[in-house]
């Protein structure tokens, strides 16, 4: 007796074909180019299993860029050595590979345009990812604040500010190189402007 097919395990296979072949797509093609069509065909999905998860083409690049940043499965959380400086060097470099890094370049500049004309998608970038990214490197910065390591008055927002607005404006304008010593120099600029 063979068992029958779940219907759940097709349905996160289609799921994950889509957002993969959206991600492919806009790092073959540009956003532009790109069609729900050409999504679906690239999927092996038909275009109404795509309308039935998601709205617009924005959406599904969305999910897919979402999807590569939470690929560890983990909670979002900040290395904790008991050093910031060395901490936050880790994150910094490790934020601007991932900027520098073809394969997220193109469909997050995708995005950030999508976002620039779409408050619904703007929501939901700062509920599902923004937020809680932030969240996190909020709560690494307390304890360095716990620790005597930043001024315990010190706005965190401005604090993410000072870091990573940096890092975007050079990658959105593509007005310098994106390497691990801009990453450091980012970080010991920020960290003598917090300094307890």
């Amino acid at each position: 007796m063979s068992e029958k097919p779940n219907p759940a395990r097709r349905s996160e296979r289609s799921r994950q074909a889509i957002l993969v072949a959206a991600r492919e797509l806009v790092s073959e093609s540009g956003y532009a180019k790109v069609s729900i069509e050409a999504i679906a065909a690239r999927a092996g999905v038909g275009k109404q299993t795509i309308y039935r998860w998601w709205s617009s083409k924005g959406a599904v690049v969305f999910d897919a860029i979402l999807e590569l940043s939470r690929a560890d499965g983990g909670d979002i959380a900040l290395p904790d050595t008991g050093d910031i400086a060395a901490d936050l060097r880790t994150v910094m470099r490790a934020t601007v590979a991932e900027f520098a890094d073809p394969s997220f370049e193109a469909p997050i500049r995708a995005l950030t345009a999508e976002i620039a004309g779409d408050p619904d998608l703007a929501a939901a970038y700062r509920d599902r990812l923004a937020r809680p990214v932030e969240e996190a490197k909020k709560a690494r910065l307390r304890t360095a604040q716990a620790a005597g390591q930043i001024a315990p008055d010190a706005d965190l927002d401005v604090a993410l500010e000072l870091l990573y607005a940096p890092v975007f404006q050079r990658w959105l304008h593509r007005s310098g190189p994106l390497t691990p010593e801009y990453a450091d120099t980012l970080v010991t600029l920020a960290l003598k402007a917090l300094a307890p």
